[in-house]
């Protein structure tokens, strides 16, 4: 299991710990470490999920019409499989 700690210690009495992990990670080793870390201390524990730009931006319809103006004015190649290895095969 990889966990990502940021710790902060802004004076003696306040510490701040984010966990990024997945949900199914969780385990009592992971419960275990939070207390360890903490102790006694009173905790609050926040969940939240990282936000689906694309999802967040088109809610709004002129962010919706604004990105598929954008798209629409990209220029588009197409490619074959082989065009495209060729292609990647050269940028890379």
């Amino acid at each position: 299991m990889k966990i990502n700690v940021i710790l902060q210690k802004y004076n003696l009495e306040i510490m701040e710990a984010l966990f990024k992990i997945k949900a199914n990670e969780i385990d009592s080793d992971f419960i275990e470490s939070v207390k360890k870390l903490f102790k006694e201390q009173e905790i609050i524990i926040r969940i939240s999920s990282p936000a689906d730009e694309t999802e967040y931006l088109l809610k709004y319809e002129a962010n919706e019409s604004h990105i598929l103006e954008n798209m629409v004015a990209e220029p588009a190649k197409r490619f074959s499989g082989n065009e495209f290895e060729d292609y990647t095969s050269k940028k890379i």
